[in-house]
């Protein structure tokens, strides 16, 4: 009887989400849809998917053959590290490990498909906040079969002014603003990232946003992954991300908001556009 109290208090615990960080989704269900698309206002939703408890797309690598297995990119954070949910340690990173997940694939605002992964090829929250799923279809058969084609992950590194969407499955919406600066380096909790994405004004997204892609609304390649933002105007705290500088000078700032960017992905990839983490020059921590 006292075990199973236990479990039972974990379990309320978890649902709670007094064991879960970063901006959280209300709801943690693959079933939930907003009420009203109230913040549609035509955006292109081909691509992008819905999870869980976050947001995330189908993307495809420069040069990657469409008979290749699709791969999903949300966030480290939108990984659950268990069965009673809970964040991928600080130093701790993901690779090639099985994991079956299903998520929901948008054709159009109202036109949603189910996908299913059978593997994290990468998550972490260590220096990123990114997450890759690889699923059970090909590009070419998820194409065949839903009609969806998957967005371009850029090799590219942004640059400041670059207009940009940020567009959430969970949330069925999406955000226009463009890119503000770079952080040197960010800090929340015991997380730590570099070269942080921060957005202008316009782009105050929420919990459930997690994960969504942050898009150039020129040639809606993907550019970096909307990760967190200040929710309270406390400094380097969970759910308060605060800035450092080069100098060791912290701001915050309650409001603003963040991405990481993706570029670095490239820095890991062989010749034949295979992941190698631990090949000499990838800008993704592997240990």
């Amino acid at each position: 009887m006292k075990l199973f109290k236990f479990i039972a208090t974990v379990a309320f615990l978890v649902s709670a989400g007094m064991l879960y960080a970063f901006p959280e989704a209300p709801v943690h269900s693959l079933k939930f849809r907003p009420d009203v698309y109230a913040f549609d206002n035509g955006y292109e939703f081909e691509g992008i998917v819905k999870l869980s408890n976050c947001s995330g797309s189908l993307v495809i690598l420069e040069g990657q053959n469409m008979n290749a297995k699709g791969l999903v990119l949300t966030n480290g954070h939108c990984v659950p590290k268990g069965i009673f949910g809970g964040l991928i340690g600080p130093n701790e990173i993901i690779i090639n490990k099985s994991v079956k997940r299903q998520f929901k694939l948008f054709k159009d605002i109202k036109t949603l498909f189910t996908i299913n992964s059978t593997r994290i090829v990468y998550a972490a929250m260590n220096q990123t906040d990114m997450a890759l799923y690889e699923l059970d279809e090909s590009y070419q058969q998820i194409l065949n079969r839903t009609g969806v084609s998957p967005m371009i992950l850029s090799s590219q590194r942004p640059m400041e002014g670059t207009q940009i969407e940020i567009i959430s499955g969970y949330w069925e919406r999406g955000y226009s603003c463009r890119i503000d600066q770079f952080v040197f380096r960010m800090q929340e909790g015991d997380y730590f990232f570099k070269d942080s994405v921060r957005y202008f004004p316009g782009c105050n997204t929420i919990g459930g946003t997690s994960g969504s892609p942050v898009i150039d609304a020129q040639t809606r390649q993907v550019i970096a992954v909307n990760n967190t933002g200040n929710e309270g105007g406390r400094k380097c705290s969970m759910n308060n991300p605060c800035e450092i500088n080069e100098s060791g000078e912290i701001f915050a700032q309650k409001g603003l908001s963040y991405g990481q960017q993706t570029y670095q992905v490239y820095s890991c990839l062989n010749e034949a556009r295979e992941f190698v983490f631990n090949k000499r020059g990838c800008q993704l921590a592997a240990y």
